[in-house]
């Protein structure tokens, strides 16, 4: 499905426009919340709630909703899918008359609808083109039509330094080796359990973004081979919220899901990290001795023998008086007070 969309600053000639098709017999109305009657009475009445907001320029909806060849919808269908389109812009308290027109090869219809809401309250058209993509895509899925991928969907292209690599390695990035995988199972999956099957098929671990206090999942990522990406790293098709929109998610059922993935996750992560980030360090000895551990934020007791030749190490701090963190602490003129007193005292018993 592709929507076409066009904010305007006039009813008449958008109305007009769809009337003169209903005269030549290739279009007609198939749902509205007006009275359908000329264009000039439909325009009067819009304008009617229009005046609830004198001062908006641009108060006119106009989109077309065009279905590619190979898809078909009957009036009801049409209609169904045209009112949730609506609905999911926000249009839910709007004037509106919807047309069907066949006067083309492919079925398409178009909505014209007002910004201004019966409560006066006005529609917002921020960033309508995107979220039009967003909720076509939504719809398509719903009603069986074929998916359209839009610029939200697209990938994120190698940077220079990946293609450095590329070319230095002369091995497939694993950027484009994650969009290709994931980009398989998105279409594959059917609710969020399959998802996560079908990622660990593929050798992806998935982690997700949880809020400890609503349990709302607020982003993913993916590591494969060591290398960690994020959904969004990846192109908007692999964020969490465009994922979302081809599996079947319900955040009260899938939480144990999601939370057991992610403490299995942590827990391989913590054991096979233990090293790597300095929780213990591994002291290597000669062939024929064990290898031993040794807690990083513990040193050896300083009357324990310190014998390189099997692999221990000296300590941090000497036990000699004279090392340079004890030079810093030791107050040296407290100590030189006390040897005046002393030699004060010793001075009245002569």
């Amino acid at each position: 499905m592709i929507g076409k969309i066009v904010i305007g600053k006039d009813f008449y000639g958008v109305l007009a426009y769809n009337e003169k098709k209903v005269e030549e017999g290739v279009g007609y109305v198939i749902d509205s919340n007006i009275e359908h009657s000329t264009s000039v009475n439909m325009t009067n009445e819009f304008n009617l709630i229009r005046q609830l907001r004198p001062g908006l320029g641009k108060a006119v909806f106009h989109v077309s909703l065009n279905l590619p060849h190979s898809d078909t919808l009957n009036d009801k269908e049409f209609t169904s899918f045209g009112c949730d389109y609506l609905m999911k812009m926000g249009f839910d308290n709007n004037q509106f008359i919807m047309y069907r027109h066949t006067d083309t090869e492919h079925e398409h219809i178009h909505i014209i609808a007002n910004r201004v809401r019966y409560s006066g309250w006005i529609t917002s058209d921020s960033n309508i083109k995107r979220r039009s993509r967003e909720v076509l895509n939504t719809l398509e899925k719903k009603y069986g039509l074929t998916q359209v991928l839009g610029k939200s969907n697209t990938k994120k292209s190698l940077t220079q330094r990946e293609i450095e690599k590329t070319l230095r390695t002369r091995t497939a990035p694993t950027k484009l080796i994650l969009q290709e995988k994931i980009g398989s199972i998105i279409s594959k999956a059917k609710d969020t359990a399959e998802f996560i099957k079908l990622l660990k098929v593929n050798n992806i671990s998935p982690k997700f973004n949880v809020s400890k206090t609503t349990g709302r999942v607020s982003g993913i990522s993916f590591k494969y081979e060591g290398v960690i990406y994020k959904g969004s790293s990846l192109g908007k098709k692999f964020s969490w919220n465009s994922i979302l929109k081809h599996i079947d998610y319900e955040q009260t059922r899938d939480r144990a899901i999601v939370l057991e993935n992610n403490n299995a996750i942590g827990a391989t992560a913590k054991s096979a990290g233990a090293i790597a980030n300095g929780t213990q360090r591994v002291i290597e000895v000669p062939a024929g001795d064990a290898e031993r551990t040794q807690n990083a934020h513990e040193e050896p007791e300083h009357h324990v023998a310190k014998d390189k030749g099997i692999g221990w190490v000296a300590p941090l701090v000497e036990d000699n008086p004279w090392n340079a963190f004890k030079l810093e602490v030791v107050d040296w003129d407290s100590l030189k007070r006390k040897k005046r007193r002393k030699k004060k005292g010793k001075g009245f018993n002569l």
